[in-house]
């Protein structure tokens, strides 16, 4: 990847995407092809097509995706199997046959079995029944990954995997309806100690356990990961050790400043008892996170109160 090489980050807009592009302009790459969900819809395969035969991107970090917690998977089933399965088989495609010479596809730890061992080996995907309250979008990830794995053995086209755990950090999705755990839960301890709430409702029992990543630090494992590896298996990216629910609230609620008590909706549902990535196999390829959650967070909600005038929300 030399500085001028034209290189495509598809949903340079989101959490991931703009992460990527703050990494690769540090790192001194200057042609980058942008192109916003307006400008470039990629579920329209006619688009997409047009797109990479006017423009022959070298490098490809596939980012993009319709994404959400719980709550949105639930609702939006059909949605988030089909437009998922539509911009993977059109830029990978698109990719493949304009001359790309190395794509980079950014999966998800929910690909793993709701029950699989932990912390969660490369080797245990298709092993046991997901997660069914993100099945949808666990479902196209691994077809995204294994479209991945068919066209290097098919037409030897170079595209590798990555398989991160629960990302966070400046850019995230805070609305209530469709975002993931940290961003919400800083949210609703932001309106709480605004609005000097008696209490925070959290859902759950909180005793789910979760690992969460930084998005700067994915990426750095996807530049670090596009300029020396060239593998077909998957490679997890994570932090390497996990929290509770009920600990990332009082850790969230520490760093947003609020001190009343905590309520679990015991009600509403809890998601995969435990999702903890092992990464060792990319630990032996020399990476490794480096923003622990504490310091995260306070950056993310940073950020939050920087930018709550045009939050996505």
């Amino acid at each position: 990847m030399t500085p001028d090489a034209p290189i495509f980050v598809a949903g340079h807009t989101g959490l991931v995407g703009s992460a990527i592009v703050r990494k690769l302009r540090a790192a001194g790459f200057r042609n980058l092809v942008l192109r916003s969900r307006a400008e470039l819809d990629l579920r329209d395969q006619h688009a997409v097509e047009s797109f990479f035969a006017r423009e022959r991107p070298q490098f490809v970090f596939l980012a993009a995706a319709r994404v959400g917690g719980i709550l949105a998977n639930n609702s939006h089933p059909a949605e988030f199997l089909r437009d998922n399965l539509l911009i993977e088989s059109n830029v990978i495609d698109s990719a493949r046959r304009h001359g790309v010479r190395k794509l980079l596809f950014l999966g998800s730890s929910c690909i793993y079995p709701k029950h699989a061992p932990q912390p969660m080996t490369e080797d245990c995907l298709l092993t046991g029944p997901l997660e069914p309250t993100n099945e949808w979008y666990a479902i196209a990830k691994i077809a995204g990954l294994k479209l991945c794995q068919a066209y290097r053995r098919q037409y030897g086209f170079d595209a590798i995997c990555v398989m991160p755990t629960n990302v966070y950090g400046p850019g995230d999705n805070f609305n209530l309806q469709d975002s993931h755990v940290v961003p919400a839960l800083l949210r609703k301890f932001h309106e709480a100690k605004v609005s000097r709430a008696p209490e925070v409702e959290i859902w759950g029992t909180g005793t789910p356990h979760r690992e969460f990543l930084h998005v700067d630090d994915l990426a750095d494992a996807c530049l670090f990961l596009m300029r020396g590896y060239g593998g077909e298996m998957w490679l997890n990216v994570g932090w390497g050790e996990d929290v509770s629910i009920a600990e990332l609230a009082s850790l969230v609620a520490k760093t947003v400043g609020y001190d009343g008590p905590m309520r679990f909706d015991t009600s509403k549902p809890d998601g995969t008892p435990r999702k903890l990535l092992d990464v060792s196999r990319l630990t032996a390829l020399g990476w490794k996170a480096r923003i622990p959650l504490v310091d995260g967070l306070t950056d993310t909600y940073r950020w939050f109160l920087e930018n709550l005038g045009h939050l996505r929300t």
